[in-house]
């Protein structure tokens, strides 16, 4: 098959900088005090988060560039490795950090394993569903094989624990059979047995249901539980509409935990105001649109299927980051893509556009 080659979608590509300068900054901001007084160096973690900018940059042009016809044939090797990596995570190999086992130590970096999986499963679930088009209307030779590999890789994720990526992906999935033509009742069936899911892991472990309880009345838990939602509601109401001002936040003098991780939209919306989060709100959301352009203009199904589950990954893992630290839903640690401090999940996002800016190459308008 031959396909004409045009430009990558240049909107897609500046929100992506954009939003990647924003979190450049943004980090500096909210961790400079941290980061001084645990390391004596102000900028400690701009400068790592800055290296793994450059690294994410290089590895997104070279994503971009990679042969198109190529890439399905990555989708094995690839889940087959995440998975490896997700079950060597949870035993003595993996690093503990608060009670969780998700990243490998390599001494000059972490790696987070989920985050090479959100990918991999992506690319995985997009070859499976090209090849499986025609029985997708069919419950066990369509639809169940899905689910049974998504139970493997979010069962894995949730010993490490990990929720919020584990519901991340099953969301993502979710969309994707929905686009490929399954039928509502099995689709019904899935979210029905996904509830179940989540209410037993939230049940059966008690940190999840304190978060839970603690969701709905975190004034009442302001002490412990509750006190993150609380600090960072202080945060996001302290900004009012203009913001503070650039750095001059007041939660992340060891107030609000998580300031420069998963709670770093709390410190923007502080700093920045209603106007500064807003715009953020405002990037993800071009995101989305230009991201589900290039799946509605992509030239096969695969690549049709690959760019629509990039696109829900990245905007609905930014649309619960923003939820949880709003007090719109309950704690879980999730990061915001392309702002919050991270190398790992940086990284695999960049990869994840730079997937996305191939396939538009080969967009049907171009």
């Amino acid at each position: 098959m031959r396909l004409k080659k045009g430009p990558p979608d240049f909107v897609l590509f500046i929100t992506t900088l954009t939003l990647l300068g924003i979190g450049l900054v943004m980090v500096f901001s909210s961790s400079a005090v941290t980061a001084n007084v645990n390391y004596g160096d102000a900028y400690y973690f701009f400068k790592k988060q800055l290296v793994w900018a450059v690294i994410s940059v290089v590895a997104m042009v070279v994503v971009m560039k990679l042969n198109f016809l190529r890439l399905k044939d990555l989708a094995i090797p690839l889940v087959v490795f995440s998975i490896i990596c997700l079950i060597l995570v949870v035993t003595p190999l993996g690093m503990d950090v608060k009670g969780s086992s998700r990243w490998f130590n390599f001494g000059f970096f972490r790696f987070s394993p989920s985050e090479l999986a959100k990918i991999a499963i992506v690319m995985f679930f997009a070859r499976a569903l090209e090849i499986k088009l025609d029985k997708i209307s069919s419950l066990t030779k369509g639809v169940l094989p899905f689910l049974a590999m998504l139970t493997v890789v979010c069962g894995l994720i949730m010993l490490q624990p990990d929720l919020g990526t584990a519901f991340t992906i099953a969301g993502t999935l979710f969309f994707m059979l929905m686009i490929a033509g399954a039928q509502w009742i099995h689709l019904g069936l899935i979210t029905l047995s996904g509830v179940v899911a989540v209410a037993a892991a939230i049940i059966f472990e008690p940190y999840r249901m304190e978060r839970v309880t603690a969701f709905l009345n975190p004034w009442k838990y302001a002490s412990d539980e509750g006190f993150q939602t609380i600090q960072s509601l202080y945060a996001l109401g302290s900004g009012g509409l203009f913001g503070m001002g650039l750095g001059r936040s007041r939660q992340k003098f060891f107030y609000l935990p998580e300031q420069h991780t998963d709670f770093i939209f709390a410190i923007l919306g502080e700093e920045l105001g209603f106007i500064g989060a807003s715009l953020v709100v405002a990037l993800f959301l071009l995101f989305a649109w230009r991201g589900f352009k290039i799946a509605i203009n992509a030239p096969d199904n695969f690549s049709r299927l690959l760019a629509a589950g990039i696109t829900v990954l990245i905007t609905f893992q930014a649309a619960i980051n923003i939820g949880v630290v709003s007090g719109a839903l309950p704690v879980t640690g999730i990061t915001l893509p392309f702002i919050s401090y991270g190398g790992t999940s940086l990284l695999f996002t960049m990869i994840g556009v730079g997937l996305l800016l191939n396939i538009s190459r080969y967009s049907s308008q171009n």
